[in-house]
């Protein structure tokens, strides 16, 4: 199974990034992804951004991930 997460992007060098999750920070590619900028959230899988994600997405992957957690 893949997983893909979403982070933030804390800093910014050309194609490379560090992302922020959960207060982890981790190394990231962000050369799939167009006009990459620092405070964009991304959809994270296996070091490579994917995707863009808006605020509002965010917020609700954050809401189904907790809902997740109360059932477990």
């Amino acid at each position: 199974m893949c997983l893909a997460v979403p982070a933030k992007i804390i800093a910014l060098e050309g194609e490379s990034a560090v992302v922020e999750l959960n207060g982890v920070q981790q190394q990231a590619n962000v050369a799939l992804i167009t006009d990459p900028s620092l405070g964009d959230y991304v959809l994270l899988h296996a070091g490579f951004a994917i995707q863009k994600w808006a605020d509002k997405d965010v917020a609700e992957w954050r809401n189904v991930i907790k809902d997740i957690d109360s059932y477990v």
